[in-house]
């Protein structure tokens, strides 16, 4: 095994950091923003004055991929890809940074996932029955999106001192 880590090198451990931050990130968006699609599909093809509110919810889920891809910049910059000059890293340093994309891997998968079912959910039963009160199922993905973004913050936040 530690042949293995003194191949491959700090640099790709931390790669591999951010390609699972980036992909889980998105693959937990495109669960949840199809889960919405779903349910508004249905809606819609009852009531498609609703297009507009079914869209929104469909989106939430989507900002997790967002934060998945702003994590992977923010490592890049500060490893100093973007200027050119990155930083050699460590076999210890690498897995410092894939560690510290561990919070927006998984709070950015799962919380994508679980705010696909709260907007499916409303779209189903605010949206299609009572059109007023959407917000309300807007809200609740609010509370979701939250831990969302506690998992960026708390990566950036790790990435800041990772080196």
């Amino acid at each position: 095994m530690v042949e293995f880590f003194e191949m491959v090198g700090g640099q790709a451990l931390a790669f591999i950091g951010f390609a699972l931050a980036v992909g889980l990130c998105c693959i937990g968006s495109a669960k949840g923003t199809g889960m919405v699609g779903e349910a508004a599909t249905g809606v819609l093809s009852e009531t498609p004055e609703h297009f507009t509110k079914c869209m929104i919810l469909q989106a939430l889920p989507g900002t997790q991929g967002l934060y998945g891809l702003a994590a992977g910049f923010f490592g890049l910059f500060t490893l100093g890809f973007f200027s050119g000059n990155p930083a050699q890293l460590s076999v210890g340093d690498g897995m410092a940074i894939l560690f510290a994309c561990v919070p927006i891997m998984l709070g950015g998968l799962l919380s994508a996932i679980a705010q696909g079912r709260v907007a499916a959910a409303s779209v189903s039963a605010i949206v299609s029955k009572k059109p007023d009160d959407y917000m309300k199922g807007v809200i609740m993905c609010g509370i979701v999106e939250f831990y969302a973004i506690l998992s960026l913050v708390g990566t950036i936040l790790m990435l800041m001192y990772a080196l």
